[in-house]
Order: structure tokens, then sequence, then C-alpha cells
């Protein structure tokens, strides 16, 4: 969040770069280049006007880029460079749920999905409700 917050205050309202909430219950992934939930959770995506999808490094490189700082990311179009940055991003990408003491990708996943779930009334089982039998 840091980071978000840091690039919207680069941006400083122009409008150059959209951020979405992808923890938000309405987020769908048809309305931002077919990326799941799970998969946004995962991997930093972006989306470009053109609907061409990127993630990872490509994402952090284009972003700097649009806002007047590539020269943050442009040591990563150096092919060896490029290469390393994917593969500590990745690694970061696979630790950064348990780093940040937050639940695992599934765990995520299966809360929003309950909460999703639950926001229709008819669908949304309460797990302390008790139903007897006489």
């Amino acid at each position: 969040m840091r980071e978000v917050n840091f690039l919207r205050k680069r941006d400083a309202g122009r409008g150059l770069v959209v951020f979405v909430d992808i923890s938000d219950e309405h987020y769908t992934p048809a309305d931002h280049g077919g990326v799941e939930f799970e998969a946004a959770m995962g991997r930093i995506h972006a989306v470009l006007p053109d609907d061409t999808t990127l993630q990872n490094v490509a994402v952090f490189r284009q972003v700097y880029e649009i806002l007047g700082m590539g020269w943050v990311y442009a040591f990563t179009k150096v092919p060896i460079f490029g290469f390393l940055a994917e593969v500590l991003y990745n690694v970061w990408a696979s630790w950064r749920l348990a780093l940040t003491g937050r639940p695992d990708l599934a765990t995520i996943v299966a809360h929003r999905q309950q909460r999703i779930t639950c926001q229709e009334p008819d669908r949304c089982q309460r797990s302390n409700d008790v139903k007897s039998t006489t």
C-alpha cells in the first residue's frame, strides 16, 4: 500500500494510472482484462488501454514510465537484470502474504467468496445457526 499511495501522489489526480481495489466485493474480472481475483492477489497485473495485460516487473516498469520515473526500473530492460528482477519479484510474490502477516492465498480467496455469497441472503448460511429437530 505504501507504494500504491506513493504512486497515487505522483499521479496527482491526472488519471494516468487507475488503481483497482481487487479486494472490493464488486471487483469483476470482465471489467479488468479478465484477471481473476486469485491471479490478481497472487501477482500484480496491469491492463493497458488496448487490453494488453502485463504482470510482475513489467507492471512496475510501465507505471513508473507513465508517471515520469522510468529510470527507477530502467535497469530491468537489460536482459540479465530483468531476469533477476523477475526472480526476486516471484520470490516476494510467493512470500508476501506470510511476511506481511496475512493468511495464505487459498484462505483469502475462500473468505472473499464467502463474503460475496453472504451478500446474497438466500445463499448465506451462518455458521452459528442451529437447526433443531423435534
